[in-house]
């Protein structure tokens, strides 16, 4: 009794520590009956983002925690069974992160928040287009809805103008993660070939049985992408070319998560970075959210992310 007392005191002492350093502020869905619509029409798509959730919070969790010397190691035993079992039996229910990462949601709590939030978009806009019954000028008004109320919310939403390359390619730190750890960074780009790429069969179909048969396509080229390393992608998939009908549809949304995927590898390119402290980490993911907040500067030049 008295160790568990003891636990409950630490414990309740950490998280008060943690609340003063940065507050916990969860979201969740904007209301609409539209929501879940993909799980439920498309359960084997749907179930693959509670495995790509795992896959990015175990990635900065082992980048971390590990030094030099032990994080390849633990990179490819990650790899090794994400390939070989979560994604071929993606879970039911998503895992919260905090519990997969720990220590990185300590660390970087507002950065957490901020791909959460876009993740959250990312899913509704699955949802929309797959209420079929609305009709595409109502699921358009209501994708720019959604848009704007994500945007709303200034203090985690990444800005709607595409931001410069530059910034995942051209910073001191740029690189390292995709130079050191090549195969989990192809399968990190095969995650996102397939959230943008999910919205063509879904925007192209009209009813549930053809966006099925569209999914089922691209879920199809998702697995032949990760069945070898020299099949997944070589440089970061961007909406418009993996999806062009919803880039243009959308180009707002499109930006977003261009800019989100990017940001991705920027932290894990931080995280990476053996010689810097934790608290440096921290300061420089908290310097480059500020960064992809801002659409004032470091735009991309044509106003729209192409390879």
């Amino acid at each position: 009794m008295i160790r568990l007392l003891t636990a409950c005191l630490v414990l309740g002492l950490g998280q008060a520590t943690l609340q003063a350093q940065d507050t916990r502020d969860e979201r969740h869905y904007p209301a609409g009956d539209w929501n879940w619509t993909f799980l439920e029409r498309h359960p084997a798509a749907g179930r693959l983002f509670n495995a790509f959730d795992y896959g990015h919070a175990v990635l900065y969790e082992r980048l971390l925690t590990h030094d030099a010397s032990s994080v390849t190691a633990a990179l490819d035993a990650e790899y090794r069974f994400l390939v070989d079992d979560l994604l071929a039996r993606p879970p039911r229910f998503a895992v919260a992160e905090e519990a997969i990462a720990p220590a990185y949601s300590k660390l970087a709590w507002p950065a957490k928040q901020f791909f959460d939030r876009a993740h959250v978009l990312h899913r509704q806009i699955y949802d929309v287009y797959a209420r079929t019954e609305l009709g595409r000028p109502a699921q358009d008004a209501l994708i720019e809805a959604l848009v704007d109320h994500y945007l709303a919310e200034t203090a985690y939403a990444f800005t709607d103008r595409p931001k410069a390359m530059a910034l995942m390619d051209e910073q001191p730190f740029s690189q390292r993660f995709r130079r050191e750890h090549p195969v989990f960074n192809g399968l990190i780009w095969a995650y996102h070939w397939l959230q943008v790429g999910l919205y063509e069969p879904l925007l192209v179909a009209t009813t549930p049985a053809e966006q099925e048969v569209g999914v089922r396509r691209t879920l199809d080229r998702f697995r032949a992408m990760i069945s070898h390393p020299d099949s997944m992608p070589r440089v970061m998939p961007m909406t418009a070319d993996v999806s062009p009908r919803f880039a243009a549809a959308h180009p707002r949304a499109a930006a977003i998560f261009d800019n989100l995927h990017m940001m991705h590898d920027i932290i894990s390119d931080i995280l990476v970075q053996p010689e810097w402290t934790r608290a440096e980490k921290r300061a420089e993911i908290l310097r480059q959210m500020a960064e992809m907040r801002d659409g004032t500067r470091n735009l991309m030049e044509g106003g729209m992310h192409r390879h």
